[in-house]
């Protein structure tokens, strides 16, 4: 019984699907260490949604705030997939320059340099949607972070889209919906996340070309991201698998 006592898993290996905490580690490196797990970058992406939501773009505070949040939540989900300081760099730039169209567009009551705002926006969430892919499908092994990663990609999408549909409202210039006039910015997001998980409650329907091929294009992209990515990865994943392995070893060794 001395050689073969009961083992009781540590903290760290408790934890396994979590990074694990060198010594000496800083408050800055634990943060990264943090955001590495995307769990930031998927708070961010419920707080743009909210803000967005809630403070319609219509009012000073509303747009310049969802400008700001959706290019913060852009630049962390980059600076947590561990992209070169040079992109991240631009994207701080993008994300600055959409806030100051933003605020522009009060000053001189143009709806053009509101959409330019939300399509640098939607850029900068497409370039973090890609990178954090990119990431998530050359992952060695399928943990907990890699299916973090695959569920903030798709509420990237959404947010996306949502915004792409907001740029247009503002450049087109007339009603994106048929049959509503004046959509307001929790619409378009509504639209977006229905239309991203086909549920099609059917009371907005995109009126002209541009928005019906937007609203296929985010079907296409909901329905392969989710058959295909997130349902390989969960099928992959194994919780608990590197502490039953771990154990396992302590056991062999003794």
């Amino acid at each position: 019984m001395g050689a073969k006592a009961l083992r009781v898993p540590t903290e760290g290996q408790s934890r396994a699907w979590l990074p694990r905490r060198p010594a000496g580690e800083t408050r800055l490196e634990r943060a990264e260490r943090i955001g590495d797990a995307y769990g930031l970058v998927l708070l961010l992406i419920l707080t743009t949604f909210v803000v967005t939501v809630t403070l319609p773009p219509e009012g000073w505070a509303g747009r310049v705030a969802a400008s700001a949040v959706a290019g913060a939540t852009a630049v962390i989900a980059l600076t947590s997939s561990d992209v070169r300081i040079g992109r991240i760099r631009l994207a701080v730039l993008a994300a600055a320059l959409a806030v100051v169209a933003a605020a522009l567009a009060r000053l001189f009551a143009r709806d053009v340099l509101m959409g330019i705002a939300f399509l640098i926006d939607a850029f900068l969430l497409m370039v973090a949607a890609v990178t954090i892919l990119r990431r998530v499908i050359g992952a060695a092994e399928v943990d907990f972070r890699t299916i973090l990663g695959a569920i903030s990609v798709f509420t990237l999408l959404g947010l996306l889209f949502g915004f792409l549909f907001l740029a247009l409202g503002r450049l087109k210039g007339g009603d994106v919906f048929a049959g509503v006039h004046s959509a307001q910015a929790r619409d378009y997001l509504f639209f977006s996340y229905t239309t991203l998980t086909t549920t099609g409650y059917g009371n907005l329907v995109p009126a002209g070309q541009i928005g019906q091929i937007l609203a296929v294009l985010e079907m296409l992209f909901g329905q392969v991201f989710l058959v295909t990515l997130v349902a390989g990865l969960v099928s992959l994943w194994r919780p608990g698998a590197r502490v039953r392995g771990q154990s396992g070893g302590d056991e062999r060794s003794t």
